[in-house]
């Protein structure tokens, strides 16, 4: 039998306020990973409406009707409304400013917004505890990992409590878009018919929305095993990597070392070159008086356990070719 597993969090950890240790047993280490059938079905389904409908419906409309969502909903939607503002409450806004942030957030395809709180919110938690599973740290072979993060979950042995503040698990509007996430398509299907007919609707929907899971998570996988460095989290079980180059595709989500060092700043481009659409679309949302109280670097308090590299260390980005 297998001695137990008791694991803390190091001196001065950066606490995930929705996760709770339930016992000295609580670890994010032991765990088992299952078949998901509702990701996986519904991933597995656009991707088969994709490839089989994408090339025989390809066009210069129904192309650029996919761009165009894709990065509306990525970067007003995922980085905006669910990863900075409804996770990290980096910034504050109106509540109908929110409500169209979080909705387009959900229609990215990946699941409701207390879905996105937990599944973010224990990845924190165990990617900043001295040893986690791998399915949080995205350490495994890159072709396992999709696998496993497209089709499965872990199931801890023993996870920690996870608790929504009242506020959020209470608001109707929030409630009604984790029951229904998945109809969330339904009214943009309509608008994409309208603009360029059934061509519009399988790469307005489909296509899109395996481009953006696939993305976001070649992106955490990079962005977890290769790349730039210039901040050491001590005592957690896995480092962000910034991603040189990436930040217009990925919305500014691939300066993660960052993200890592200051998990509450609005802003993640924080030095000269590192793009960031989702900070220059805050930004005119703060000009135009829709938000306020952004958070940055300067004004989120110290980590002790967050430490600044000498030198960025060598890229390990040749391992990508290699696995």
């Amino acid at each position: 039998m297998n001695a137990p597993v008791f694991i803390s969090p190091p001196p001065g950890a950066h606490a995930v306020g929705r996760m709770h240790p339930d016992s000295r047993m609580t670890n994010p280490l032991r765990g088992k990973i299952v078949w998901s059938p509702v990701k996986s079905l519904w991933f597995t389904g656009h991707a088969l409406v994709a490839l089989a409908g994408g090339w025989l419906t390809a066009g210069v409309w129904p192309v650029a009707v996919c761009c165009a969502l894709t990065v509306l909903t990525l970067c007003l939607g995922h980085t905006l409304g669910l990863h900075r503002l409804l996770i990290h409450r980096s910034f504050s806004c109106p509540i109908w400013v929110e409500r169209v942030l979080v909705h387009l957030g959900v229609v990215v395809g990946m699941g409701g917004p207390f879905r996105m709180l937990l599944l973010h919110d224990i990845r924190d938690w165990a990617q900043r505890q001295p040893r986690s599973h791998p399915f949080y740290t995205n350490q495994a072979h890159w072709w396992l990992d999709w696998f496993w993060q497209m089709h499965c979950e872990l199931r801890l042995e023993n996870p920690p409590v996870f608790k929504i503040e009242p506020a959020v698990r209470n608001d109707p509007f929030l409630r009604f878009m984790e029951r229904h996430w998945m109809l969330q398509q339904v009214p943009w299907a309509v608008l994409c018919h309208a603009l360029a007919g059934v061509p519009g609707l399988v790469w307005g929907v489909s296509v899109r929305i395996v481009v953006s899971l696939t993305g976001h998570w070649l992106i955490g996988w990079l962005a977890h095993n290769v790349g730039r460095r210039e901040w050491h989290m001590e005592g957690h079980s896995v480092q962000g990597f910034n991603l040189p180059r990436l930040g217009l595709l990925t919305m500014g989500e691939c300066w993660h070392n960052n993200h890592h060092a200051f998990p509450g700043s609005a802003r993640l481009g924080l030095a000269a070159g590192q793009h960031d659409p989702g900070w220059w679309a805050l930004r005119m949302l703060m000009a135009a008086g829709l938000a306020w109280e952004a958070k940055t670097p300067a004004t989120l308090p110290d980590r002790p356990e967050r430490k600044r590299l000498p030198a960025a260390p060598k890229s390990r980005a040749t391992t990508f070719f290699t696995l």
